[in-house]
């Protein structure tokens, strides 16, 4: 299959020179050329597959003209080797728990299947070094740092926005060493993003250097996120629940998580609807509203993995779409929350239900909660384990959290990372140091 750029100025490539490239030359992102719909057959038989078994036949329908089908299901298998389980937190409502990896956040599911095809893409390159360039808000750098982590021929390096990631996140990716450099740039993620990209469109760091993107501009990145669409679906159906009006909220900042759960509607995900749940940062919401994108600096919050003020998948949900604002509208609503109001969920929901979220979690949940229309079930993505924001979480909630034995282990190394300015002079200057 081939591979399209949304700025539609620049040639189509395979699915390789899309995933080692990362960004299109044009700046825009990369999109399947056709997105099939799945048989029948396939959901009459997801409420008995295991995780494995439907991400094997969901992965053959993308990628399986470009890689074996004996190593695609390999690679499917390696990459989720954890639980994603469904839980009941009302009986309208259920949390898709996606905590359950290495690094406890949703990111382990699209970072762990982007290292092995990185990887299996590498295989036969020789001496071929790939210099992995990936921008955090939180949760991407340590999935992505941790899933590349001894990947033979492969370079990451994590730029971090300082003192707006919360310590358990930054530990996860600044203290492995080996091949992985955590860079930390003083601003925002918006500027650790801007200098991702424009290393990308550099002629002379591309002529010295082999770079590609792990953020969820890659498309070995969010694809796969659709896989555990497709699982709470069928977990659901299990159950004997009425499937005909499945809403889904997805917490938002950058979009490829939502923007997964679209395609996987567009290949015939019985959803009847998506909920995209915004904190502070709302310029998704401001369109839905207005039908105008206006990307601003993102404002800092305590539901960080979303401080972001001009999202890139946005370009995929417009090529998506075709650009068409009521057609975007149709299948997708939105919200936006402050501080206050998060907390007040969390709070609220422990004492009344028992289950704790994290912040980001938290925006969905309430997002759930008052847009959930009479008649219909709703899933939330619960995308982090409340731990990575532990002392958050026990300041609004009063309840201890416990940390997780693979947290605990984050925590005690030794912190490895670079200051650098938000200047993208200084960071070429390093990167060039490392050709």
């Amino acid at each position: 299959m081939q591979y399209r750029s949304t700025a539609g100025n620049a040639p189509d490539v395979s699915l390789e020179e899309a995933v080692v490239k990362g960004l299109a030359p044009d700046r825009g992102l990369y999109m399947p050329e056709r997105i099939g719909r799945l048989p029948e057959d396939f959901f009459r038989r997801l409420p008995s597959m295991s995780l494995q078994e439907m991400a094997c036949e969901v992965a053959q329908s993308l990628f399986g003209e470009d890689i074996d089908p004996e190593k695609l299901r390999e690679l499917t298998a390696e990459t989720l080797n954890f639980t994603i389980p469904l839980v009941e937190v009302t009986p309208e409502r259920y949390s898709l728990e996606l905590f359950h990896g290495p690094t406890l956040a949703f990111k382990d599911v699209g970072a762990r299947f982007m290292a092995r095809l990185l990887g299996y893409f590498n295989r036969d390159s020789g001496d071929r070094l790939v210099n992995v360039l990936v921008a955090t808000s939180g949760d991407t750098g340590s999935a992505v740092a941790n899933g590349f982590l001894g990947v033979e021929g492969v370079r990451v390096f994590v730029l971090y926005p300082k003192g707006k990631v919360s310590p358990i996140q930054e530990s996860q990716f600044t203290t492995l060493g080996r091949n992985i450099e955590a860079l930390e740039i003083d601003g925002t993620f918006d500027d650790c993003q801007a200098l991702v990209k424009q290393a990308f469109l550099d002629g002379e760091l591309n002529d010295r250097m082999m770079l590609t993107s792990a953020n969820s501009i890659n498309v070995a990145r969010f694809l796969p996120q659709m896989f555990y669409y497709f699982h709470a679906w069928g977990q659901l159906a299990a159950t004997g629940a009425d499937m005909e009006n499945i809403v889904v909220c997805v917490p938002s900042g950058n979009f490829g998580n939502i923007t997964a759960g679209l395609i996987a509607k567009r290949m015939g995900l019985p959803i009847k609807r998506f909920i995209a749940a915004n904190n502070a940062n709302d310029v998704f919401y401001e369109y839905l509203v207005t039908g105008e994108y206006r990307p601003r600096h993102s404002v800092q919050t305590i539901a960080n993995a979303m401080d972001v003020g001009d999202p890139s998948n946005f370009a995929r949900v417009l090529d998506l779409y075709g650009h068409d604002h009521d057609a975007i509208a149709a299948e997708t609503s939105g919200c936006t929350y402050t501080d206050k109001e998060i907390a007040a969920t969390m709070k609220s929901t422990l004492e009344e239900t028992g289950y704790q979220l994290d912040p980001h979690g938290a925006v969905a949940y309430r997002a759930l909660t008052e847009q959930l229309r009479p008649g219909e079930t709703g899933i939330f993505l619960e995308t982090a384990h409340p731990a990575k924001f532990k002392e958050t979480v026990e300041g609004i909630t009063g309840a201890g959290v416990e940390i997780p034995a693979r947290l605990a282990a984050f925590m005690r190394g030794k912190k490895q990372s670079v200051p650098l300015p938000a200047d993208f002079d200084a960071f070429k200057t390093l990167l060039l140091s490392k050709a």
